[in-house]
């Protein structure tokens, strides 16, 4: 369940929320890499699933690394997350987030304060995971603050995937940056 306490900033007028993170993990005993997130944006809350916004690339991104083809736009629920879950297990890929939860204004990774990381310690223990992928800057910052000496990973920072990004990362660069992920699960 997903726990929402907003408030209206008096700086800006922007509503501020406090976010429990609402979606458990998504792996398996095989899976040996982990993609994380920050937190899931208020389309993936309302989805049930992680990357959902319209726009967010990162499942077209994912398919096309794995030259897979997706049958469902985000925005076709139930199918769309059961092909989107069946994908990264069939590849070995667990998917979560950094932040347990946080304060946050929107989908803003900028706007983020008080930053409570997950316990991966169950997910690591249970699964052949070595490798950490980060999905942009604050993803990646908050791993290594947060979680790096207690996981023992290294990350890799990988650009974000969001709208928000697009000008600075159009599919055909996201699809070079994500090749590593593809090119580490055969060595």
């Amino acid at each position: 369940m997903c726990t929402i306490f907003c408030y209206t900033s008096c700086m800006d007028n922007a509503p501020v929320c406090r976010i429990e993170h609402p979606l458990e993990p998504v792996w398996n005993r095989q899976s040996v890499a982990l993609i994380l997130g920050t937190m899931p944006s208020p389309g993936s809350r309302s989805a049930g699933f992680y990357y959902m916004h319209k726009q967010n690339q990162f499942w077209r991104v994912l398919a096309a690394i794995f030259k897979e083809t997706l049958h469902y736009a985000n925005s076709d629920g139930e199918a769309a997350i059961a092909e989107r879950r069946a994908l990264v297990l069939r590849h070995h890929i667990a998917l979560w987030d950094v932040l347990a939860s946080c304060t946050i204004s929107g989908a803003s990774d900028a706007s983020i304060k008080n930053p409570v990381p997950n316990d991966f310690s169950k997910v690591l223990a249970e699964s052949r995971i070595a490798r950490v992928y980060c999905t942009g800057q604050t993803a990646y910052k908050l791993y290594t603050r947060l979680c790096e000496s207690k996981t023992r990973i290294r990350a890799v920072c990988l650009p974000s995937t969001s709208p928000a990004n697009q000008a600075r990362w159009p599919f055909e660069k996201l699809i070079d940056a994500y090749s590593c992920i593809r090119e580490s699960m055969t060595q």
